[in-house]
């Protein structure tokens, strides 16, 4: 299991498995914290998203749990109003492209596609 500098560790074990994941708990927190939602509609959407995953066949160990955090994250954003759906398709492409522009072992700036 591979682990990035400061990451957290439960029973020796990463909390986060790549830095990503920290990045969309954090997000989740701080807009919580800005009244984006309440912890009832965050719950209600998290469980929503795991439950849609397992019925799609996800076998729920635990690896894909952040994926569901993202999914639950994307789909409360959008019902909020806080972003929509073609900014994020946007957004999400405009990774895509500078994940594909950049080498191998280098960081991987938005710029860059």
């Amino acid at each position: 299991m591979r682990t990035f500098p400061g990451q957290p560790l439960e029973q020796d074990e990463p909390v986060f498995r790549d830095p990503w994941e920290a990045q969309a708990f954090s997000l989740v927190i701080a807009l919580h914290r800005k009244g984006a939602f309440s912890w009832d509609e965050w719950a209600a959407a998290l469980s929503e998203s795991i439950s849609a995953a397992q019925k799609a066949g996800d076998p729920d160990t635990g690896e894909t749990y952040y994926q569901h955090w993202l999914a639950a994250l994307e789909k409360l954003t959008v019902s909020k109003g806080l972003s929509a759906p073609e900014e994020m398709a946007a957004r999400k492409e405009s990774w895509r492209q500078a994940y594909l522009a950049t080498p191998h072992g280098q960081p991987i700036e938005l710029g860059s596609g």
